[in-house]
């Protein structure tokens, strides 16, 4: 298992990244740097649909 640093790039599922792109074009690159500070902090290293809606409820938008 890697060490997982914020310069790291994480692996986005198809489904991840649909997810993603619903996200307003504004907010989407801040939106997607919170997500990915979410899924480190849960210890993956992929970025998944069910990690996308479980940062959205944790982060609350």
């Amino acid at each position: 298992m890697r060490d997982s640093h914020l310069t790291d790039v994480l692996e986005w599922t198809p489904a991840a990244k649909t997810k993603l792109k619903n996200i307003p074009f504004f907010v989407r690159a801040q939106a997607r740097q919170r997500i990915e500070q979410f899924v480190r902090a849960a210890g993956e290293e992929v970025v998944t649909a069910e990690l996308v809606e479980q940062a959205r409820l944790e982060i609350g938008q």
